[in-house]
């Protein structure tokens, strides 16, 4: 694969810190590394977040502007970094100043082509000395923070087998699992591939897993022990039509070798994106559109180490198309929308009992979510960015601004699917900062004192 430099490359920088990796040492409160922040949970430790905003909305700090796409940034010792997207170049690693919004370095890469709903789809993943990152065609890259060059490359899909990509292309947020950098291919000869972060060699893998799918991996404590849990779709009958319909599942793998400790095998949502959310007592709630739902498990631990699973609950009245649910204070929230609902935002008790929901006023629609100082701050996937105190009795916003502009993307031969607006970016917030983006540009937004 041909590379190619796109930028250049100004003052080297050096950074110094420690990223939060489940086994190591934890990250400063105000970085913001990884998919879904420090513990990959959607929670940040930041306090002093703005109990109010101005009339006019929060202060906008600087905006950037960005290419068509989905994937969110992420942020590490006052840096900003952000796969960004030109379908007829390819990916490129783009890294701001926080604090300025000046662009700093970028590096692209050939990998032309478009796909439904095209431009950008995943989150790069950085430590003290690199950031990771998945474009859509399968191309994995490891950059130097410091050199602004690739260390090393792979191909998640092409290296193992993989032909024709998924209809809505690889999506995959890396994971740093201490010395491993996790992904999932589902190529026909990979399922979860262990990667050295350093080097690129294949240290496990399993086989594929089952059918297509737009899940990360994700660290899962299970019985005091961490294991890398993933989500597999259900047999797509639009996407797959001739191919034979087999359930999904809910496997748990040991994060050294990749072996399967256990399997839940009655997930049904054959379009699933969102990891699990960790509920306590090795509990896991799975969320999905597509008119599944949730489904809470619990995986149990036998006698002589072997472990198997319980399920707890299914509903088709509570669920996320995109991101896994928020769980606070024995709660869960989720933006929930299937082909056949417009439930909105959605509180969901320990048990399955939908509490509330906003169905379509306000309407919540693949947006994002954080919690933080005790307050969510969410997109509502359209234009609007809300500060919600979490409460199980009702919704309850405190405040809210009009901050994104809309920009779906129609897609050719087809009526634009998703909807005119489709802001459903991850978000992110370090330093007080907000880190949120339309399909135009990447804007900080201060929302803490």
């Amino acid at each position: 694969m041909k590379n190619k430099k796109v930028l250049k490359t100004r003052n080297p920088f050096i950074v110094i810190a420690t990223l939060f990796i489940f086994s190591c040492p934890a990250v400063k409160a105000q970085d913001w590394p990884q998919f879904l922040g420090p513990e990959r949970n959607s929670t940040s430790a930041q306090k002093g977040i703005l109990r109010s905003w101005p009339e006019k909305g929060p202060d906008v700090l600087w905006a950037v502007k960005a290419n068509t796409g989905y994937g969110g940034p992420v942020v590490k010792d006052g840096k900003v970094y952000l796969l960004d997207r030109d379908d007829e170049v390819g990916d490129i690693m783009r890294c701001f100043s926080l604090e300025t919004g000046e662009e700093l370095w970028k590096y692209g890469y050939d990998s032309p082509g478009t796909v439904p709903f095209p431009g950008s789809r995943s989150v790069p993943v950085v430590d003290d000395r690199h950031v990771y990152s998945c474009g859509l065609n399968g191309d994995l890259y490891c950059i130097d923070i410091k050199t602004h060059k690739p260390v090393w490359n792979k191909n998640v899909w092409t290296d193992f087998g993989g032909k024709n990509i998924p209809i809505w292309a690889i999506t995959q947020c890396p994971l740093i699992y201490g010395d491993l950098l996790l992904v999932s291919s589902q190529a026909p000869d990979a399922g979860v591939i262990a990667y050295n972060k350093l080097t690129g060699a294949v240290v496990w893998k399993t086989p594929n897993l089952g059918n297509e799918n737009y899940v990360s991996p994700t660290v899962c404590k299970i019985h005091g022990e961490d294991h890398i849990v993933m989500v597999i779709s259900s047999t797509n009958p639009f996407g797959n039509p001739n191919a034979p319909r087999t359930k999904g599942k809910v496997v748990g793998l040991d994060p050294g070798t990749g072996k399967i400790l256990w399997t839940y095998s009655d997930w049904e949502c054959h379009i699933t994106v969102a990891p699990p959310t960790e509920a306590g007592d090795n509990k896991l709630l799975i969320v999905g559109g597509y008119e599944r739902g949730a489904t809470m498990i619990q995986v149990n631990k036998k006698a002589g180490g072997t472990f198997d699973t319980t399920e707890l609950f299914t509903t088709v009245e509570f669920g996320d198309q995109t991101k896994p649910a928020l769980f606070h204070n024995g709660y869960f929230y989720a933006m929930y929308r299937t082909n056949a609902k417009r439930e909105g935002l959605v509180c969901m008790d320990m048990n399955g009992k939908v509490l509330w929901k906003t169905g379509r006023n306000p309407n919540f629609d693949r947006g994002s979510m954080i919690l933080a100082d005790g307050l969510i701050l969410a997109t509502d996937g359209l234009k609007t960015l809300y500060l919600i105190e979490p409460n199980s009795t009702a919704f309850k916003p405190l405040a809210q601004a009009e901050v994104l502009k809309e920009g779906g993307v129609a897609m050719d031969g087809m009526a634009q699917m998703g909807g005119g607006t489709q802001n459903w970016a991850p978000i992110a917030l370090a330093d007080g900062k907000l880190l949120i983006r339309d399909q135009n540009r990447m804007l900080c937004i201060k929302v803490a004192k």
